[in-house]
């Protein structure tokens, strides 16, 4: 019995007493430089005031970037004070570190939300929590807001705080051997398949040298005498006479101009008629 009027008295303590909420989230300059910008204007603000560094790579920062981004921009909609403004994202910053930094759970964060709204609406001033210059309306409004926007997703914040996330590797680096120049024994460029074999005896171009030797042997070759060639001349020849060779030779204009008078009795032909349907047309 006595543990347990301890523990009331050290929670009546916190409700009347000591401060539930650390305001130092945001100073009431920064507060109003905000309200002057749109929701473009307060994220770059918000990245600027929270020293975000890495919102475009860091899950992290891009996700609390918007959860502030988003509750300031529904506070100044809803027309709250200046004062108002600073305590609820105040409130805001509150809870998320009781999540993040205390672990809290669900229904313990719930049990401090309870205790800062203490008192609202009521005359009593021992009893007023830290949101004390919220009417009941707006209390209401907010825990709304809250229960829609962090409440809802709490599984969601506790793994994006306490779960260890596999990074991802986005780059890497390769080395690139460049190929060798085309010059012997390397081949030239899209022929590094080509067995060094083959490349070497049908692609790879000679040398001067070779060349030259390749040249003069293939002179050589011609200049001399095959016997086997002069034997099947001199046989060829043998077996054809004189009269053969008179004929052959006597044939071979007749078939030329045989061929020659065709074509002009042809060519002739075409045009006269085609002078006789000018004729007739005229």
């Amino acid at each position: 019995m006595a543990a347990a009027g301890q523990e009331e008295d050290r929670d009546q303590d916190a409700i009347s007493g000591k401060k539930i909420i650390n305001r130092t989230f945001l100073s009431l300059s920064q507060i109003t430089a905000l309200l002057e910008q749109n929701v473009e204007g307060v994220q770059k603000k918000l990245e600027e005031f929270l020293n975000f560094k890495q919102v475009k790579t860091s899950l992290k920062e891009a996700i609390l970037l918007d959860y502030y981004t988003a509750g300031f921009w529904w506070a100044k909609e809803m027309n709250f004070s200046l004062i108002q403004l600073s305590g609820f994202m105040d409130l805001l910053n509150f809870l998320l570190e009781n999540l993040s930094d205390k672990h809290m759970t669900l229904g313990d964060n719930l049990k401090e939300l309870g205790k800062a709204m203490a008192g609202i609406g009521e005359a009593d001033s021992e009893r007023s929590g830290d949101l004390n210059f919220f009417s009941i309306e707006q209390a209401k409004a907010v825990i709304d807001y809250l229960n829609i926007s962090l409440f809802k997703h709490y599984k969601l914040y506790e793994y994006l705080f306490h779960s260890s996330r596999e990074e991802l590797v986005i780059s890497n680096e390769y080395v690139i051997e460049l190929a060798q120049p085309e010059v012997p024994p390397f081949p030239a460029l899209l022929e590094e398949g080509v067995p060094s074999d083959t490349y070497s005896s049908f692609v790879i171009s000679p040398t001067a040298a070779e060349a030259e030797s390749k040249g003069s042997d293939q002179e050589g070759y011609l200049e001399e005498a095959c016997p086997e060639v002069e034997s099947f001349e001199a046989n060829a020849v043998a077996g054809v006479t004189a009269e053969d060779q008179k004929s052959a030779v006597g044939e071979i204009p007749n078939e030329i101009i045989g061929n020659l008078e065709a074509e002009i009795n042809e060519k002739l032909q075409m045009q006269e008629e085609a002078y006789t349907l000018r004729t007739e047309k005229l």
